[in-house]
């Protein structure tokens, strides 16, 4: 149990979000908006831990990151648990924008969404052995199509001069832990986690 803390922070972190948005707009549209703007965001360095979890170990085997490897599928899942919450906020906020989305915009968080829910139902030992190598690449596949989306999300803030400052930081943040996978793939070879 005690390695499965990462979902419950998860849970808390977006469920804390989501009462921040409540407590900070001024209308229940802005609310929501706000839930689902924060959300987001607050589950993003649960996602990089996730997505830089294998490449850490790599480049600095010490026991932090062998622990953060180990614990690897907690932290995927404790990312799900808090886009679940991030999830429900959007589509209130989506729902409640006099603003109407396209089909067309709404088809990227689609496919993220579709990904996260396929890998969070694949996080298990009897999942792995059932779906064998294309375990591997549906779980490969998903967490850089989730790295993708997010760092689209942010870069297109960078014009924008109200949210060009997070969109310029978590921007860099997503272009970095690229590099730090990058540069993993390079090291040889991969250390034990035990």
């Amino acid at each position: 149990m005690a390695r499965k803390w990462p979902v419950i922070l998860g849970l808390l972190v977006g469920l804390g979000m989501l009462l921040t948005g409540f407590a900070s707009g001024a209308s229940v549209v802005e609310q929501w908006q706000l839930a689902a703007r924060w959300t987001a965001r607050a589950g993003f360095p649960l996602f990089l831990a996730t997505y830089l979890a294998s490449s850490l170990v790599r480049i600095s085997p010490a026991p932090w990151s062998r622990a953060l490897a180990r614990d690897r599928r907690w932290w995927g899942l404790g990312f799900a648990a808090s886009h679940t919450v991030h999830f429900i906020a959007l589509v209130m906020a989506t729902r409640l924008s006099p603003e109407p989305r396209t089909i067309v915009s709404l088809i990227p968080g689609g496919v993220a969404y579709a990904f996260i829910l396929l890998m969070a139902l694949t996080s298990s030992n009897t999942a792995m052995r059932a779906l064998g190598r294309n375990w591997k690449r549906l779980h490969a596949a998903g967490i850089h199509v989730i790295w993708l989306i997010y760092t689209l999300a942010y870069a297109k803030r960078i014009p924008e001069p109200a949210s060009r400052t997070i969109g310029l930081i978590m921007t860099a943040l997503a272009l970095t832990a690229l590099a730090i996978r990058l540069a993993a793939r390079r090291k040889q070879p991969r250390p034990a986690l035990a």
